[in-house]
This record gives structure tokens, C-alpha cells and sequence, in this order.
């Protein structure tokens, strides 16, 4: 492709369309137009170039044709093997270090530390937020970032972050060297010329600097065709700068910038500032037989169950479920009416493969047999992707498995065919239960949010919170087994406040007092239940069913979102909420013990108590506000009194 080369001026700067920029020297633009850029978004990309020195600038258009030419490069480099048994289906295998979100790597940049952390007790690790200070910040990007770029293309993407266009959207610009990001965030965004045509000169947008870390002549083995730098990979935020770099790692998370560091911890900064919430959240629309449709947002940690709830198949019947988003939602109160309103931020899905089959998530599996981008799945001699769980699926079980080490194997050998992180980047566009209303640029009308985690014991299957602020002091409590979405290992239940803890983007007392202020009158908050899939019987085996029959429990919600606070119709009080009364939620095809599945031991909640407590005056410390501290307390009284 002929190279249009920026025309050097004297000195240190060079003059674009009125603008002065850094000097770019010689790079040539090996796609699209520089001089249609806003003039500050020139700016940002000129002097990036300028620090990473890329050989070529490149300015990602989101075409179809553009989406053809880029994977065809991946595919001819043998960082992509297409999936012969699907249309434009390929498989990605990332180098084996490199699988994860890296918490321990993942740092907020604020001059105040404690605009980013809480005041915790003396000696304690803050569990939510990494704090770096500017000049050690600096200093660390002054280490990585120089040359980093050296000899490989700057990509250019244009995103939007909601419905191009949409009072509740917002812009970001992300530059990188990774064609896989590139062919990603052309998935999970919205990539498009018009991005650039409503940004207006001057007006904010989100910059994503991101990059392998390997520039060229690479001086280390690259495996599976997937250069990174794990020994230097670092993935920081500046929020007032509206600001990301992330060095060293091309996976997921740490790469695709508009995910979880721009949807959710600088969103959550410019959410405080103009008063509306991102969160971690998915939205689905419920149909019941009488046809009055309610939109419901609901919080779990990475990997505990997000996509199958926004998916759901009803067993029961009459009720039809729709999927605005399976990971994020930005919400805000209506200035109108006071409802508050949300919107799926993300244009794809990257979803969790292990656990997701066509028996419990079909409609995840419909969804990714076409133009999806596979990571570090295992592949059958018949071109289709595999991971356990997925055996009664394959054409034949008793095939030859690539696993993600690219070793051969079959199934009944020790170890995993599929990494327990592998993942599907599918468009939303696709889903079969994909909701008309998923780019609804003024958001569907939240009527109830859920939290939940995995909790093998003590926790009932759902409850009512008694108010916001309970409800807000519930989901602060949120707690959860560790998953593979990060580096975590083992089975240990470790906190996730509001299913936030690895993606809080400031100081989470402030956090918990922004949640308490947005609810004020004349905003109507809407109800916050809890609930628990996840419980075990003494011998280690689920009480729940799960999946499909979870429509059970949101059954209930509905129920009791039709009938006043106070009604005690289907409710029944206990310390931690407003339980379901037995004989409340439909059981009929499936048989549970009522009491194992609901009971609040005192014992337990007294310990939880203690712990939650503990928790907060370590964690939070001076920055818990009154408000919850007082609910924790009522709490407290009322399990002593149980």
C-alpha cells in the first residue's frame, strides 16, 4: 500500500492542517486520511509516534474489507488458524504467560494517593485500587514506552463506547501495535469515520496507548507467534488525564483498552464527575407471561456466570428473555421522569469458553459460529473449536485434539484441551436473543439490580435488601471463589465489592458515596436483590440447578417488584433481607431442599458479620460513609437478635 508520508518542517515540529505537532520525520500513513483527525486528536497520535517510533501509521476504518485484509495478515503470519468448520471463524494461541488480567500489574495514577485508595489500617495491601504516584509513574513510562514501537505499525482505532452518537456514549482514540487488538476492538467497539466526524475540535475523548512491549529487531523468543513482555508488563490509568497506557501484555483485558480500563475505571471517574454509574453489570429484558417486559442490571465477578444469566433459555413457559449486555453497563437517572435508564457500552461479547455448551448456553454458542476470534481454545482435526465441556458437541469424540499448547490430545487424556481463561470475541449483533432495543441510544428503564457471587455456603439463593443504602451495603459486602479471569488460583472466597474490586477506578468509600447520593430524590432508585446459585450440599454438590432455571429466582423479583416495600405477600423477614416465603418461587419439574437452599444460620452470619466489619474498618476505614456504617450496624443487631 503506497505510504503517505507527513511533511517534515524545520525544528522540532511539523505543521498539519493549521496544527503544530511533534516532528514525525518520515513515517508514512499506510492507511487513511491524517488531516481528517480532529486537530487535538492529530495532536495526542503525532506525538505518540513520536515517542514509540512505529515504521507506519495506520488508520483503522472498521470496514468489512478492512476486517478481511488484517486477519488475512494474521492468518499469514500464524498468529490466526482458521476454524474450517465455521464461517470466518479463527484461533488464536497466546504466548503461555500471557493469560490473563493482571491485577498485581494494574495501576491508577492521582497526585492525592487516597483519591485512588482508601485510608486502610496500618500495614494492610488496599485490596481495591493500585496506587502509583506521578513521578514514579513517569518514571516507569519513561522506561518502557521510548522506541517501543520500533519497527512494527502503530494501528489508530477510533472507537466509540456506546451508540455512536448517543447522549450516554463516550469516545476514545487507542493506539497500538497488535493486529489481534485491532481485529478486537473492531469487535468489542464500535470502530468507524463517523467516530472522528461528532468528536469535535477540542472536545474530550479517552486516549488508549497500548503495546506489546517487543519492538524490532526482537531480541527474545516469541512463542505462537505472540510477542509480549510479561517481566515489564505494567497497565495504568490516569482518570483526571482521562488516560491509559498498558505495556507488555496482548491479552484480552490488559489490551482491548475499551473494555475494563476505559468502560469501567475511567468511566467510573467521568461517571462521579457527571453523576451517573458504569459498572460491572450485565442487562437483560424479561418478558413474563403477561407481557409486561422489565429490564433488570446484575453484578457478578469475571467468570461466575454473567453471559449464561444474560442469555438465559426459560424452562418456564411464557417467558421470553432478551440480552441488551453481558459485561457492562453505564447507567443514569432520567432527568424527566427519574428512572434510571442504561446502556450496553460494548459492541461484542468476550465471554468465558470453559463452562459455556449448547446445554447451558446455547444461545453463547449460536452466537460465536461465525466471525469470531477464538484465544487459547483447543482445535479438532475437523476444524472446530473445543474446550471441556463442549464433548457430546464434537462431529467425533474420539478425533485428534490441538490443545492450547498446541499439543495433540484426546479426550479421556490427562490435563485441559482448553485454557480455563479461553475466550470468544463474537459481535452482540449476532446473538439470537440479542434485544431490539441493545443500541437504544436513550437506554432501557432499569426496574431491579443483582449482585451476586460463588458462595458455597451460608448464602440464601436470593433476597430482597430492605432499602438502597442496605442494598448498597449488601453489594458492598459482595464475596466470591477467586476465577480464572485473573491470576487468582485456588478455591479461595476472597471480597468483590459490588463485583468491582479489580476495576474500581477511585477511592471506594467515595464510590460507595457517590451509589448514595445518585439515589436522592427526585431520582427513583430501584430495588437491589442479592442471590446466591452457588450453594453447596455438605458432600460438595450444587443445591441449585442453575442456568436456565435461575429464571426461577428473577420469577420472584418480578413478583415482588409488582407489590408495595412492605407487602409480606411472598416475602418473609430475616437479618439480611426480605426472603422468598416457601412455596413463593416455582419449583414445579425440579426438586431442592427448601431449607438448605434458603436458611441464614446464625453462626454463620454472626462470623460474616464479624468479618464484614473487620473488613471494612481495614479496608475502608475513615472513608466508609455514615450511611452504610449505619446499615452495617442494624445489620449486626439484627442477627443477634435472630
Amino acid at each position: 500500500m503506497p505510504g503517505v508520508c507527513l511533511t517534515p518542517m524545520p525544528g522540532d515540529v511539523a505543521v498539519v492542517n493549521e496544527i503544530k505537532v511533534p516532528h514525525l520525520g518520515s513515517i508514512p500513513i499506510r492507511k487513511g486520511d491524517f488531516k481528517q483527525l480532529p486537530k487535538h486528536v492529530q495532536h495526542f497520535v503525532a506525538e505518540k509516534a513520536l515517542l514509540m517510533k512505529p515504521r507506519a501509521l495506520y488508520i483503522v476504518d472498521g470496514s468489512e474489507q478492512e476486517g478481511e485484509e488484517l486477519i488475512g495478515t494474521c492468518v499469514e503470519r500464524g498468529v490466526a488458524v482458521p476454524l474450517k468448520h465455521y464461517e470466518k471463524n479463527y484461533l488464536v494461541r497466546t504466548d503461555p504467560r500471557d493469560v490473563a488480567r493482571v491485577e498485581s500489574k494494574t495501576f491508577i495514577c492521582t497526585k492525592d494517593k487516597y483519591d485512588t485508595v482508601c485510608h486502610v489500617a496500618e500495614g494492610v495491601h488496599p485490596l481495591m485500587g493500585n496506587w502509583i504516584s506521578p513521578d514514579e509513574y513517569d518514571k516507569v513510562l519513561d522506561e518502557r514506552f521510548p522506541g517501543c514501537m520500533n519497527g512494527r505499525t502503530m494501528y489508530v482505532i477510533p472507537f466509540s463506547m456506546g451508540p455512536i452518537g448517543s447522549p450516554l456514549a463516550k469516545i476514545g482514540v487507542e493506539l497500538t501495535d497488535s493486529i489481534y487488538v485491532v481485529l478486537c476492538m473492531r469487535l468489542m467497539t464500535r470502530v468507524s469515520p463517523k467516530v472522528m466526524q461528532i468528536l469535535k475540535d477540542g472536545e474530550e475523548f479517552v486516549r488508549c496507548i497500548h503495546t506489546v512491549g517487543v519492538p524490532r529487531p526482537v531480541k527474545q523468543k516469541v512463542i505462537n507467534n505472540w510477542p509480549c513482555n510479561p517481566e515489564k508488563t505494567i497497565i495504568s490509568h490516569r482518570p483526571v488525564e482521562r488516560e491509559i497506557w498498558s505495556f507488555g501484555s496482548g491479552y484480552g483485558g490488559n489490551s482491548l483498552l475499551g473494555k475494563k480500563c476505559f468502560a469501567l475505571r475511567i468511566a467510573g471517574n467521568i461517571a462521579r464527575d457527571e453523576g451517573w454509574l458504569a459498572e460491572h453489570m450485565l442487562i437483560m429484558g424479561i418478558t413474563p407471561p403477561s407481557g409486561k417486559e422489565k429490564f433488570i442490571a446484575a453484578a457478578f465477578p469475571s467468570a461466575c456466570g454473567k453471559t449464561n444469566l444474560a442469555m438465559l433459555q426459560s424452562p418456564l413457559p411464557g417467558y421470553k428473555v432478551q440480552c441488551i449486555g453481558d459485561d457492562i453497563a453505564w447507567m443514569r437517572f432520567n432527568k424527566e421522569d427519574g428512572t434510571l435508564r442504561a446502556i450496553n457500552p460494548e459492541a461484542g461479547f468476550f465471554g468465558v469458553c470453559p463452562g459455556t455448551s449448547m446445554k447451558t448456553n446455547p444461545m453463547a454458542m449460536m452466537t460465536c459460529m461465525k466471525n469470531t476470534i477464538m484465544t487459547n481454545t483447543a482445535e479438532t482435526e475437523h476444524g472446530e473449536f473445543f474446550w471441556e465441556g463442549m464433548e457430546d458437541e464434537l462431529i467425533d469424540k474420539n478425533c485428534k485434539i490441538i490443545t492450547w499448547l498446541n499439543e495433540d490430545w484426546k479426550i479421556g487424556m490427562p490435563g485441559k484441551a482448553a485454557h480455563p481463561n479461553s475466550r470468544f470475541t463474537t459481535p452482540s449483533k449476532q446473538c439470537p436473543v440479542i434485544h431490539p432495543r441493545w443500541e437504544d441510544s436513550d437506554g432501557v428503564p432499569i426496574s431491579c439490580l443483582v449482585f451476586g457471587g460463588r458462595r458455597p455456603e451460608g448464602v440464601p439463593l436470593v433476597f430482597e435488601s430492605l432499602s438502597w443504602n442496605h442494598g448498597i451495603f449488601i453489594a458492598s459486602c459482595l464475596k466470591s471463589e477467586a476465577t480464572a479471569a485473573a491470576e487468582h488460583a485456588g478455591k479461595k472466597v476472597m471480597h468483590d465489592p459490588m463485583a468491582m474490586r479489580p476495576f474500581m477506578g477511585y477511592n471506594f468509600g467515595k464510590y460507595m458515596q457517590h451509589w448514595i447520593n445518585v439515589g436522592q430524590p427526585p431520582n427513583k432508585t430501584p430495588r437491589i436483590y442479592h442471590v446466591n446459585w452457588f450453594r453447596l450440599t455438605p458432600d460438595g454438590k450444587f443445591i441449585w440447578p442453575g442456568f436456565g432455571d435461575n429464571i426461577r429466582a428473577l420469577e420472584w423479583m418480578l413478583n415482588r417488584m409488582d407489590l408495595p416495600r412492605e407487602d409480606r405477600t411472598i416475602g418473609v423477614d430475616s437479618p439480611i433481607g426480605v426472603l422468598p416465603k416457601e412455596g413463593s418461587i416455582n419449583l414445579d419439574g425440579i426438586t431442592v431442599d427448601w431449607k438448605a437452599l434458603m436458611d441464614v444460620p446464625k453462626q454463620y452470619w454472626q462470623d460474616d458479620a464479624k468479618e464484614v466489619r473487620k473488613f471494612m474498618e481495614e479496608q475502608v476505614g475513615p472513608d466508609l460513609p455514615a450511611e452504610i456504617r449505619a446499615e452495617m450496624d442494624a445489620q449486626e443487631q439484627r442477627i443477634m437478635a435472630m
